[in-house]
């Protein structure tokens, strides 16, 4: 492997803990939008369900696999306006609650003295949201404009598994895939890292205790490389990796 000299971080549930925060405000929204629609849902989406089988895709590409999976009339012009409102929804519980991932502002800060390292984060979610994030925990001065999201960053919007935003992250960084380490914390967002051909650390943290073994080997299986329990544990690994071992 070449020499590492940039780190890609996924934002939620691996920079800030907000998973849990969106996926309530996207299952209220869902689940207006069915009624709307007539669509029979087996049950309401709760926040816990969404996570459990969308965690790693934005808005956009979950109402499109709900709209597969029922056969439900959904214009580009409605799907835009019902994205829209997502994150309007969503910012409006960030803003509230956000909080860092444990341990995470430490590491950023002496990276960011080191300087070893360019910074940037790779995100499915839409640019608005991403940065209202970093902004609301105080993480926006590590990053500057190297902020990039998959529903907003590209031509045409899309979402991880999807690798098309680290492709792009790459190309408007001017790295090569061998230079970069990525960190993520679902299978979508391993997937997309790993179809870009970048080195992936798996992030563990955030999801119980009960879920925990089964996501490291999720995210194992995935095409991470290590498997992150703490932001605590970071720079040890990525010394591993500089040295060979991964």
């Amino acid at each position: 492997m070449g020499k590492v000299n940039t780190i890609l971080f996924d934002c939620d549930n691996t920079l800030v803990l907000s998973e849990e925060l969106a996926f309530e405000g996207c299952a209220d929204l869902i689940n207006q939008i069915a009624a709307s629609k007539n669509v029979p849902l087996e049950k309401a989406f709760t926040g816990e369900s969404l996570i459990v089988e969308f965690v790693g895709q934005n808005f956009r590409g979950m109402m499109r696999s709900l709209q597969e999976r029922y056969g439900f009339p959904l214009t580009e012009e409605e799907l835009d306006t019902y994205v829209k409102k997502e994150e309007d929804v969503v910012i409006a519980k960030l803003q509230e609650k956000l909080s860092p991932c444990p341990n995470v502002d430490g590491v950023l800060e002496r990276l960011a003295a080191e300087g070893k390292y360019e910074l940037a984060v790779v995100s499915s979610s839409a640019l608005r949201r991403v940065k209202a994030s970093i902004e609301k925990v105080g993480q926006d001065k590590y990053f500057g404009d190297r902020v990039f999201s998959a529903a907003t960053s590209l031509e045409k919007p899309t979402s991880k598994p999807d690798p098309a935003i680290y492709l792009h992250a790459l190309r408007v960084l001017g790295k090569k895939a061998e230079e970069c380490v990525a960190v993520e914390d679902s299978k979508s967002g391993t997937l997309s890292a790993a179809r870009a051909g970048i080195k992936v650390i798996g992030y563990v943290g955030p999801y119980k205790a009960a879920e925990r073994l089964k996501m490291e080997k999720v995210l194992a299986q995935a095409g991470a490389s290590i498997i992150m329990d703490d932001w605590s544990q970071f720079e040890g690994y990525m010394a591993a990796i500089e040295k060979g071992d991964y």
